[in-house]
């Protein structure tokens, strides 16, 4: 860098790759005997799995989970052979072969998916990596009870298929006192019984803090890793991984009486000192947050005033002392005093859904992990 802020964007996001690897280590060490895998679907929670992919790796993880056939291509080249890509939707009708041309193992969700990857190993006269998903509580995917036990009933709908895991999803592991998760672990065990000598994972981030009976042998830990509170009500144990700093374009003096942004949501309550900072709703920065986000610049904490637009934000700096904050200034919207779990409570919304917003209009810099740069 050859000067203070040598960004041509509107803002600097900077992702630090030693806070995700340490996070999944230490989630990695609350573990007995499971290997500890990484989700790394939607590019990474927003955050780039070309970059965060490699570093895990370098960290020690060998087992991906993407959500979609193209992300698994995506991340293939990224890493090394040893490394296993699982795609949770698995293959959609007539992408089979794709799976095994990309060396990616799907996850099996329906009777239908599961013939077609047999019938794929038939005409390949091979045996097939999967992994089979069951439904035990949350009825979004997997197989339903009944076509479960169809297979179980039938054991020719497995021939030709290496099962790596039989796996399941928690729906309320964030919540440790919801019922569901006792009633899930439940009916994943009794699944489990069923195809004896089958590894299982059940565990997502949250499910890792239940404790060792939900860990089986693999967990596949995803919000965590990018620094999101894995248990609600609780001190976050994770490191931050994101710092997202927006500069300011323009900075001016109103009267009292003046009114701001968009709609006129805010009206100035005295002489009040603005300022105007070049992110906005099609940066990820949700509208939703209007007169109610924070920024803060050095640590002192700046209300947001006024309707978010599609490029802009606007911040009261009036109790800064005059002429601290100029034109190219960073403001940090988010940081360690203000992380993702708390911007997702002002915006009514989850820590999930503020990371996977991020734009792509950001200049990326990534710290640590082997690698650095923007």
């Amino acid at each position: 860098m050859t000067d203070q802020h040598p960004i041509r964007a509107g803002a600097l996001l900077s992702i630090d790759l030693d806070a995700l690897c340490d996070n999944w280590r230490s989630l990695k060490a609350r573990l007995a005997n499971a290997e500890c895998a990484a989700v790394v679907k939607a590019d990474a929670y927003g955050l780039g799995a070309e970059r965060i992919t490699p570093a895990l790796y370098r960290a020690g993880c060998r087992n991906f989970f993407v959500a979609h056939l193209n992300e698994g291509i995506a991340l293939r080249p990224t890493l090394p052979a040893d490394a296993s890509i699982y795609v949770l939707h698995g293959p959609h009708p007539g992408d089979e072969r794709e799976f095994v041309h990309h060396r990616l193992v799907p996850v099996l969700n329906s009777l239908p998916q599961l013939g077609a990857w047999q019938a794929l190993a038939r005409d390949l006269d091979t045996v097939l990596p999967a992994i089979l998903q069951v439904d035990t509580g949350m009825a979004r995917l997997g197989l339903a009870p009944d076509e479960f036990e169809r297979v179980v009933a039938s054991p020719a709908l497995l021939l030709r298929l290496s099962l790596k895991f039989i796996i399941s999803h928690l729906a309320s592991a964030e919540d440790q006192d919801n019922p569901a998760n006792p009633l899930q672990l439940a009916r994943f065990r009794q699944a489990m019984a069923r195809l004896p000598g089958v590894r299982g994972s059940l565990a997502n981030s949250s499910g890792i803090f239940l404790g060792d009976d939900y860990h089986f042998n693999l967990v596949r830990p995803g919000a965590a890793l990018y620094g999101v509170a894995p248990v609600a009500g609780q001190t976050n144990p994770m490191r931050p991984v994101i710092r997202l700093q927006g500069k300011v374009l323009q900075t001016r003096t109103i009267a009292t009486g003046t009114a701001v942004g968009y709609s006129h949501t805010w009206t100035a309550q005295r002489p009040s000192r603005i300022a105007t900072v070049a992110v906005g709703y099609a940066d990820g920065y949700l509208r939703s947050l209007s007169n109610r986000g924070t920024v803060s610049w050095d640590g002192i904490p700046l209300p947001l005033i006024g309707n978010i637009s599609m490029d802009t934000l606007i911040v009261d700096i009036t109790d800064l002392p005059e002429g601290r904050i100029a034109e190219g200034e960073l403001l940090d919207l988010a940081d360690p005093l203000n992380g993702v779990d708390a911007i997702a409570a002002r915006a009514g919304t989850i820590g999930y859904e503020i990371l996977t917003s991020l734009g792509r209009r950001y200049a990326r810099r990534y710290l640590g992990g082997g690698e650095e740069g923007v």
